[in-house]
């Protein structure tokens, strides 16, 4: 589907969730996550929203940031969506190194917005002193481990955990925790 072209877009009787990336792996893992959380069908797709915050962003303040401008610019873009998603990851340091996660935003047409992190990994040191160097994680992650647009397949995660987690599964239960409030609306 295209959402450049409105006048193309068809209605459908499923919700439409917009995931603010065309990466595969975060359009599928949010499908996913929609589907178990309402234990329903939902039509998702993804258009390229600028995270409006740097290639690589560091500490929970910019990664989530990220993850929202997501979430708001593909609303801007297409608002005839239900759901608006964005997906940020992130890296941090603290005293035993560099570590990753990721902020997913979810923003609903009632308004209504949640949030929720992933858990965090460390970097080994090589991945952590390209990064340290100004190099996005993803392109860090290839050199390092010979890989090619590791980022659009397993991740990090998926090259540490040699493929125990994976990329998807990583987002898929951060976003489920994001909708909470969103399958819980008398409580919230």
């Amino acid at each position: 589907m295209s959402f450049k072209k409105r006048q193309n877009f068809q209605p459908s009787d499923k919700p439409l969730v917009l995931v603010g990336s065309k990466n595969p792996v975060k359009i599928s893992c949010t499908e996913d996550a929609f589907t178990r959380a309402f234990n329903k069908s939902f039509l998702v797709d993804g258009i390229n929203a600028p995270s409006d915050v740097s290639e690589q962003p560091k500490g929970d303040k910019e990664t989530l940031l990220g993850a929202k401008n997501r979430a708001h610019n593909s609303l801007k873009v297409f608002p005839e969506a239900n759901f608006w998603v964005g997906i940020e990851g992130g890296i941090d340091e603290d005293e035993y190194g560099m570590f990753a996660f990721a902020w997913i935003y979810i923003l609903a047409t009632n308004g209504k917005s949640s949030q929720s992190k992933t858990g965090t990994f460390y970097l080994p040191k090589a991945v952590a002193d390209m990064v340290k160097g100004g190099m996005e994680l993803g392109k860090a992650d290839d050199l390092v481990f010979e890989k090619e647009n590791s980022k659009q397949h397993g991740g990090s995660v998926g090259i540490l955990t040699h493929g125990v987690i994976d990329r998807s599964e990583y987002y898929r239960q951060a976003i489920i925790l994001a909708l909470i409030p969103f399958v819980n609306e008398n409580l919230f």
